[in-house]
């Protein structure tokens, strides 16, 4: 299949959001994609790759939005897909990932745990499908900018989620390459889940002991090392928001536009609902509205009785 498995998102003005800021705010939608977040793009661009290496199974790990793109990936390119998840994963993306016809093993307390059990089933036949940490993801990411110049907007600034990274990677490769040097990122992270803050706050490249948070899709120990080296960029900027303001930023967000999104796509809606003052003077704002696998209106309900 030489065809594109992603769809180029649209991209969607909100009003009610733009009010909140005094500014024109632009939302990536790429929840939308068939494998339910951004995670498609760079994964099934991988994927086809590492066919043409010669690659006959593919073999991941994931708290669920990877783990369901590899799955997706696999079946439209008539591939065997294993995918390891922690423990911490949902029964719902579980099934999902399960639908898809890949095999599921449930190994490890965190990502971290499934990703090295996942590592050990490598041999010479499969090819291992990194969640975060590869250049053909952030490739694929970087194009995000390309269909948001196509559509007419030139971004002052991106806001998106990091978890690993590879997203962060994507957008600031996609950016240098349309020079665009003058728009800045802010990259968001939940406390609890915050490895890229932990090593910038050390100015090292640690990562973080545990994942306590309700974003676990944003939940690995350590980010990629490009997404470190990135970080110390003059044009990046990276936040925490509390979980508390996630599940508050989920329900608004679901009012506003009808879409249910998870708390690692939440996050990056935080700062806009929270009037951030870094948006100060900024014109164009683009969020990448990242996904939403990882939830249901009953867990968003069970959150806001926690929480709210």
């Amino acid at each position: 299949m030489t065809k594109d498995l992603y769809i180029n998102s649209p991209l969607i003005q909100s009003r009610k959001m733009g009010k909140l800021i005094k500014s024109e705010v632009w939302l990536k939608m790429d929840f939308l994609q068939p494998s339910g977040s951004f995670k498609l793009r760079g994964i099934s661009h991988a994927c086809k790759q590492y066919i043409k290496e010669g690659a006959k199974e593919f073999i991941s790990s994931s708290g669920g939005n990877a783990g369901m793109a590899v799955a997706y990936s696999g079946r439209l390119l008539n591939t065997p897909v294993t995918v390891v998840v922690p423990e911490t994963t949902k029964k719902i993306a579980i099934n999902m990932i399960k639908d898809e016809g890949a095999n599921v093993i449930v190994n490890g307390r965190n990502w971290d745990e499934a990703h090295l059990h996942a590592k050990s089933l490598v041999n010479n036949k499969n090819k291992y499908i990194h969640p975060f940490d590869d250049p053909y993801l952030w490739e694929a990411y970087s194009w995000i900018i390309n269909e948001i110049i196509q559509d007419g907007v030139i971004p002052d600034t991106i806001v998106l989620s990091v978890g690993g990274g590879g997203l962060l990677c994507g957008i600031a490769e996609g950016l240098k390459k349309n020079n665009l040097s003058q728009t800045s990122i802010l990259a968001i992270e939940t406390k609890g889940a915050d490895s890229l803050h932990n090593a910038n706050r050390k100015n090292n490249y640690i990562g973080i002991d545990n994942i306590e948070s309700i974003a676990t899709s944003l939940g690995t120990k350590k980010v990629a090392r490009r997404a470190y080296e990135l970080s110390k960029e003059k044009n990046i900027f990276c936040e925490l928001v509390e979980d508390h303001d996630v599940v508050e930023a989920l329900d608004s967000f679901l009012n506003d536009h009808r879409v249910l999104v998870e708390p690692a796509c939440g996050a990056s809606l935080v700062p806009l609902y929270k009037k951030n003052s870094f948006f100060k003077d900024k014109n164009n704002i683009v969020v990448i509205v990242c996904g939403g696998v990882g939830i249901t209106m009953d867990q968003l309900n069970i959150w806001k009785k926690e929480y709210l």
